[in-house]
């Protein structure tokens, strides 16, 4: 009896121990993975941390840049600005005058710049002005087409040729059609106002100024606009 009460302690010895050693190994493993997060965490916050730190540095950065082209271009703009001859200048603003205040074409402001009856400018000078000026060409031959209509009455076909020719506006043939396909005039008025000038200028008949108001070689306007003008001639 004795011996096998003996054996039965013995067990219960070596289980408390194997018990003691299975939490052991547990509480281990705990820190064990405790500690491996805690370092797995760091590394991520770190990278999170410098990711700002840089993307602020950069945006800093952009401002100056910025800064530094926009006073680049400045620069260059003034520097270019003043290596422009001063004959060159003044071609470019005597030209904008000719095409704002008189409408001008493009060849008649050049052949004014550089004629010797007119501004005198060098042919390279007067190039750099039309080159570089602002004006709307189209624009130009519809108010000199106008001025021929309003002061002049001139007819449609008159005023077309005045605009194109060699010894007139030299308008191109576009910005001329442009001219005369926009502008608004009552060509049968004018061809009575032109009707009434030759009959009290010139005491001339009214077939002879039907005639002189449809020739290719007089006023050029239709036949029906001749046609209106004599029948309204005052008696």
């Amino acid at each position: 009896m004795k011996n096998r009460e003996k054996k039965k302690g013995g067990c219960i010895k070596y289980f408390f121990i194997t018990f003691f050693i299975l939490i052991a190994l547990f509480i281990v493993i705990a820190i064990a993975s405790g500690s491996g997060s805690e370092s797995s965490v760091e590394p991520e916050k770190q990278q999170e941390i410098l990711d700002q730190n840089t993307d602020q540095d950069i945006q800093e950065e952009i401002p100056e840049a910025e800064e530094e082209k926009v006073y680049e271009e400045g620069t260059s703009s003034e520097e270019q600005k003043s290596d422009i001859p001063v004959e060159y200048q003044n071609a470019l603003n005597t030209a904008e005058n000719y095409s704002t205040l008189m409408h001008m074409s493009k060849q008649g402001i050049y052949d004014q710049l550089t004629s010797e009856y007119g501004e005198q400018f060098s042919p390279e000078a007067a190039q750099y002005a039309i080159d570089n000026m602002e004006a709307d060409w189209n624009a130009n031959a519809l108010a000199t087409a106008k001025n021929y209509s309003d002061n002049m009455h001139m007819s449609k076909q008159g005023i077309y040729d005045q605009l194109i020719s060699e010894y007139g506006e030299r308008f191109t043939e576009e910005e001329a059609q442009y001219a005369v396909d926009n502008l608004e005039a009552d060509y049968n008025y004018n061809a009575l106002q032109t009707a009434i000038s030759y009959q009290e200028n010139m005491n001339m008949s009214p077939e002879a100024i039907r005639d002189q108001l449809t020739s290719e070689y007089g006023e050029q306007f239709t036949q029906e606009e001749a046609d209106y003008a004599i029948e309204h001639l005052p008696q």
